[in-house]
């Protein structure tokens, strides 16, 4: 009996981790639905802010604004790469890992010095790892970024962007279109770049002017670019890691029931082999 016994041992281990791996997917859907809001909500003002500059920029006053400065070279850019603090979400991180380095090999090939900024455990691992420098890392945003923090992360880039020490910025993290699709994705945020706008423009009163309007509302379509940026990062995280969950649960259980099958056959063949010996042995005495 001592197959059957080693086979309720595995039983018992399959179970407490399919109770695991189930509880930290019910945690990680909790999440995502809160994190899915926070994206919802975050999308419609970047929208306006977006169709607020292309309504505005024009190249005469592109020559006022340092942000945006079109630099006819790329000699240094920033790089900021965005993973998360834990893992347990299958591809994710090495998915957004593998964007950076694409990211930072095809600047390196055109000549131009990257430095590199990175946000959460699993990147600050990697890079330090493969020995690549890192210009600055954080690991203490959590589940709920904030446009603070954003900031945080930017304001100082703006500013090297401002004085012309960078050329560049770029940001790698996930962009969430769904509970199963969040696939990595590159975002130049500097210089700023307003997309050409669709239909016919608005007619703004402008007070106090187009300029001062400029410079407050350049500086926060910066930061809003790097806040949904972690929004949806967040928000892709706990989809890939719900996913995750969800099959390692799936898997569980059906290893479950193959392992219950095979003791259950095994039991059967001992009470067989139990009944054949008693069988046997009581035709003997006769």
């Amino acid at each position: 009996m001592a197959k059957g016994r080693e086979l309720k041992g595995r039983i018992k281990s399959v179970e407490n981790t399919r109770k695991i791996t189930r509880t930290m997917e019910m945690v990680a859907t909790s999440k995502m639905k809160r994190a899915q809001e926070r994206v919802a909500a975050a999308r419609p003002f970047a929208t306006v802010l977006t169709e607020v500059i292309s309504d505005l920029y024009s190249s005469e006053l592109a020559e006022r604004f340092p942000l945006l400065r079109q630099p006819a070279t790329i000699r240094r850019a920033g790089v900021l790469v965005l993973t998360s603090n834990r893992g347990l979400a299958g591809g994710f991180n090495s998915n957004i890992i593998k964007e950076a380095r694409g990211l930072i090999a095809r600047l390196t090939s055109e000549s131009v010095d990257v430095e590199l900024h990175v946000v959460g455990r699993k990147g600050l691992g990697y890079f330090r790892y493969v020995g690549r420098d890192v210009a600055s890392s954080r690991t203490d945003i959590t589940d709920r970024p904030t446009v603070n923090q954003a900031g945080e992360l930017v304001d100082g880039l703006m500013d090297r962007f401002s004085s012309g020490a960078l050329d560049a910025v770029y940001v790698v993290s996930a962009r969430f279109r769904s509970a199963l699709s969040t696939p990595p994705h590159t975002e130049k945020i500097l210089p700023v770049t307003p997309p050409e706008r669709k239909g016919p423009s608005r007619d703004y009163l402008l007070f106090p002017s187009a300029e001062a309007i400029l410079t407050e509302l350049l500086p926060a379509y910066v930061r809003n670019s790097v806040y949904r940026a972690l929004v949806e990062n967040e928000a892709g995280f706990q989809g890939a890691q719900r996913t995750a969950m969800k099959n390692a649960t799936d898997n569980a259980t059906e290893i479950l029931n193959v392992l219950r099958r095979t003791f259950n056959r095994a039991r059967q063949a001992n009470i067989t082999q139990e009944i054949s010996e008693i069988v046997g042995g009581a035709a003997a005495l006769e």
